[in-house]
């Protein structure tokens, strides 16, 4: 556990806003997952057996129905995906950050030493670098779920209507 906190005290401030994002991300990931995995079949099933008993299937009223159904279906699988969207967007943007605020830090160092000073200027690049490679490599992981999970709610959503019919 030690050498997360050296890893974190390298990479700067920033890197604990990555790592607070990064939490957020993947706390909306593991829920869409069980989400898609747990809840959807279980729901579309409930509601392809409503339609079942109902009567009739094709007056306007059972269209409505039919379609205020898909549509509440719909914003349950998407529900969450533009937030992660922006998750996955502002990540690499922080590891922008840091690189800045690194950056600033070496040219601090080359303004008060000289560049006889690595070791001080070392530091600074550890700060620029390591937040960088944080934010992308959690908006890449983000990234293919979000993408997956799109899929995957335009495969419910699909089944629900193929079920409606």
């Amino acid at each position: 556990m030690n050498w997360l906190l050296d890893f974190m005290t390298q990479g700067g401030p920033v890197l604990w806003a990555i790592l607070a994002l990064c939490i957020v991300l993947w706390s909306l990931i593991l829920e869409r997952l069980w989400f898609y995995r747990i809840s959807l079949p279980g729901s579309n099933r409930q509601l392809a057996e409503r339609w079942s008993q109902r009567g009739e299937h094709q007056s306007w009223e059972a269209r409505k129905i039919r379609a205020y159904w898909l549509s509440q279906q719909k914003q349950a699988l998407e529900q969450y995906l533009p937030l992660i969207g922006i998750l996955i967007a502002v990540c690499p943007l922080l590891g922008l950050l840091g690189t800045v605020r690194g950056m600033i830090s070496v040219f601090d160092v080359l303004a008060i030493t000289g560049t006889g000073n690595a070791r001080a200027m070392a530091n600074g690049i550890s700060q620029a670098t390591i937040p960088t490679m944080a934010g992308l490599v959690v908006a890449l992981t983000g990234l293919y779920f979000r993408t997956r999970f799109k899929r995957l709610s335009q495969r419910g959503l699909q089944q629900l209507a193929d079920s409606l019919e």
